[in-house]
């Protein structure tokens, strides 16, 4: 008996050493004998001491941010560019058996998949389409590493570097653009003008009494001016009933 006790106590601190427990987010991969057996967790589980081993994995979602690059786009400017990229894994033994380092081929991929998609694009599609080429940034990335277990989530282009000469020139384009901008504006104002006054004419050809009118008004306006001299324009009509009136009167004999 004083043999026996020390062997059973052996015997359970043994089996209590298989004991393990996993968190929430976390898997073991479990191993008998070298080969792949069983994926355990969470919680509580039992591992055979001394004949299967494991291997934790974390299935949470992680954040690499992607160094920047520097790389040619389509149009040959050499531009630096940084991105981040969200994955999870989602096959925690295809994430340790067929790859051997999950974090380390999921950057370097997506560092070589960022650098051939610049070389595809010109300079004004890298700054002016970010979410296209980060959806077929993370459409390729995520169709290579699903083999590996690895869910690719998303993936953003932080920032875009570009040469100080090219900013420069990109300025001035962009000053130009302005430029005719208001130009165009200018001329469509003038043209509308144009067109108000012509029909404006018009009118005025047709009704005698609108012409008048508008040089009534011009009279009230050039009255505001402090103008020292007036000018006042009247029809020829007026004139010959002034000067009718005035001989009328004249011929009226005097009454005594």
């Amino acid at each position: 008996m004083e043999i026996l006790a020390p062997v059973l106590l052996a015997l359970v601190l043994i089996l209590l050493s298989g004991i393990r427990v996993a968190q929430e987010y976390q898997r073991a991969i479990v191993f008998r004998l070298g080969r792949f057996n069983s994926v355990k967790g969470p919680g509580l589980y039992w591992l055979i001491p001394l004949i299967e081993t494991q291997q934790k994995i974390d299935i949470r979602t992680r954040t690499v941010d992607l160094e920047q690059q520097e790389t040619i786009t389509k149009d040959s400017v050499t531009i630096k560019v940084n991105a981040v990229l969200w994955f999870k894994v989602t096959d925690p033994e295809k994430a340790i058996i067929k790859v051997a380092n999950y974090n380390q081929a999921v950057y370097q991929f997506s560092v070589t998949v960022l650098r051939n998609i610049i070389g595809q694009h010109l300079l004004d599609e890298v700054l002016k389409e970010r979410e296209q080429i980060n959806s077929t940034l993370q459409q390729l990335v995520d169709a290579a590493t699903e083999p590996w277990g690895i869910k690719i989530e998303m993936v953003e282009m932080k920032d875009v570097e570009i040469p100080e000469s090219m900013q420069r020139a990109m300025a001035r384009e962009a000053e130009a653009i302005r430029e005719k901008r208001a130009r165009i504006i200018k001329a469509e104002a003038e043209l509308e003008a144009s067109l108000k006054l012509t029909q404006g004419a018009k009118q005025m050809e047709d009704s005698p009494i609108a012409l008048e009118l508008r040089r009534m008004q011009m009279l009230s306006e050039i009255g505001i001016d402090n103008n020292t001299t007036t000018v006042i324009l009247m029809p020829s009509e007026f004139t010959n009933a002034a000067k009718s009136f005035t001989e009328l009167v004249s011929k009226k004999p005097v009454e005594k």
